[in-house]
């Protein structure tokens, strides 16, 4: 069944025309945190942006004050803990799409048990990254644009690049970030 089908058929030119002006215009603590729930996610503060699509196992695994930005992809077992920054076009895919040799293709069958994704307190991924599955990101981490991580990420490290790499760490104590 269609999403327009199951909620009530198509939409009016009014209806088309605010909706439009919805996800486009509406990019606001206020907007997002309604958006949020509506989709079901009850957590204090949790704020959804236009365009993403936020679909884990559990939507509790999402918990208080996490932003995801504008057409971010967040699908399976993730688990994002609280205060965590996801910047637009993140994608976080937990699972693969296993090989099927009988079938000499990819098949539907995803392996679940080695695909969970943890995004640890207060982490924050910028514009553009991608999360593999199986990964851990630490505490307060920080992922630079357009990096593809495909190992865990230490506590208050800083990384960057495809595949990324840490390239700094963060000073708990003083919040300086250090290079090299």
């Amino acid at each position: 069944m269609s999403v327009q089908s199951k909620h009530g058929g198509t939409l009016s030119e009014e209806e088309f025309e605010k909706f439009t002006l919805y996800l486009h215009a509406s990019n606001n603590r206020e907007d997002d945190q309604e958006r949020a729930r509506i989709l079901g996610f009850t957590h204090e503060g949790v704020r959804i942006a236009p365009g993403a699509i936020v679909r884990p196992n559990d939507k509790a695994n999402i918990h208080a004050h996490v932003y995801i930005g504008l057409h971010a992809y967040i699908n399976g077992d993730v688990t994002i803990h609280s205060q965590v920054l996801i910047g637009p076009h993140v994608s976080i895919v937990a699972s693969n799409h296993q090989y099927s040799p009988q079938d000499d293709c990819f098949s539907a069958r995803s392996d679940e048990v080695k695909g969970r994704v943890v995004i640890e307190h207060g982490a924050w991924l910028t514009s553009g990254v991608v999360v593999t599955p199986g990964c851990t990101l630490g505490r307060c981490s920080l992922v630079c644009a357009n990096s593809v991580v495909t190992t865990d990420v230490s506590a208050y490290a800083i990384v960057a690049g495809s595949p990324a790499r840490q390239i700094g760490r963060i000073d708990r104590d003083t919040g300086e970030y250090h290079w090299g």
